[in-house]
C-alpha cells in the first residue's frame, strides 16, 4: 500500500494539484470559507478532477494535527522524488547544484530552507538521518510546495556521503566565520554542494574538514549569526548569480 501525507494549506495543496493530482486521494475544505482565494483552489481541483469534501473547522483541525490549514486538508500517496544520491544522480540534467543541511533540527527552517532551494533550483537538499527535522507537515506547510517537487535525502552516513559526492566531482563549499573568503569571491558555477550547519553550533567537526573550502557570510551589524534559512538564501543565489552571468 502506498504511503500517505498530509498537506495542510493552500502552497503545499496548490503545488501537488499542479504537479500531480493524480496523486492525491481525498481534499476536504472549511464548509465556512467561500472567498475568491478558496473559490481558485476549489475550480483548480475540480479541473483536475478531485472529489472534494466540505468539513467543519474542527474536522479540518483534526486532519491536520494541529498545522494552520486555511482551511483545505488533503490526503495523499507520497511522491516518487529520489530517495537516494544514486537515483539523484541518474536524474540530474545539468551542472549539480545541492544544498546539504548538518543538523538542521527545526521543522520551520528544514521547510525555509526546502522553499529557498526549490526557488534556486537545487538538484536536491541532504541532511543525516539521525541529526535532522523529519518531513512533517508543518516542514511541507512552511515549504510552500517545494517539498514536493525537491528531494530531500536523508543518508545514513553524512561523512561517507561527502566523500561520495567529491568522488562524483562535486566541489564541497561549507560555511564558516573563519573562511577566509566570501561566496562571491568563490567561483561557484562548477558542480557545487553547500553545506549548512545547524543555528548557533554550526557544522560538526568531521563535515567541517571533509569541506573542499569555507567561506563566510560577510556581517556588518552587531548580530554574529544569520537564521540558516537566511544564511542558505544568501549562498544559494549567489551560485544562481554567477551561473546567470555565464
Amino acid at each position: 500500500m502506498s504511503q500517505h501525507q498530509v498537506l495542510a494549506g493552500f502552497h503545499a495543496v496548490t503545488a501537488r494539484v499542479r504537479h500531480a493530482p493524480q496523486t492525491i486521494r481525498a481534499v476536504y475544505v472549511d464548509m465556512q470559507r467561500r472567498d475568491k482565494r478558496m473559490q481558485s483552489l476549489i475550480d483548480r481541483m475540480k479541473l483536475a478532477g478531485l472529489k472534494i469534501q466540505t468539513v467543519s473547522a474542527e474536522r479540518l483541525d483534526e486532519l491536520a494535527a494541529g498545522v494552520r490549514h486555511q482551511g483545505v486538508v488533503a490526503m495523499a500517496n507520497t511522491m516518487a522524488l529520489a530517495q537516494t544520491v544514486d537515483e539523484l544522480f541518474d536524474e540530474i540534467d545539468g551542472v549539480p547544484f545541492l544544498l546539504i543541511l548538518d543538523g538542521v533540527t527545526d521543522p520551520h527552517n528544514l521547510g525555509a530552507c526546502l522553499r529557498t532551494a526549490n526557488a534556486a533550483g537545487v538538484h536536491a537538499v541532504i541532511a543525516p538521518r539521525d541529526r535532522s527535522a523529519g518531513l512533517t507537515a508543518v516542514a511541507r506547510r512552511v515549504a510552500c510546495g517545494a517539498a514536493e517537487s525537491t528531494p530531500y535525502i536523508l543518508v545514513t552516513n553524512l561523512a561517507r556521503c561527502l566523500r561520495d559526492l567529491k568522488a562524483r566531482g562535486v566541489w564541497i563549499v561549507g560555511t564558516d566565520e573563519r573562511g577566509e573568503q566570501t561566496p562571491s569571491e568563490v567561483d561557484l558555477k562548477t558542480p557545487i554542494a553547500w553545506v549548512m550547519g545547524a543555528e548557533g553550533e554550526g557544522m560538526r567537526h568531521l563535515t567541517s574538514q571533509l569541506c573542499d573550502m569555507l567561506v563566510r557570510i560577510p556581517m556588518a551589524g552587531s548580530v554574529e549569526s544569520l537564521n540558516v534559512s537566511v544564511a542558505t538564501g544568501v549562498c544559494l543565489f549567489e551560485t544562481v548569480r554567477q551561473r546567470l552571468s555565464t
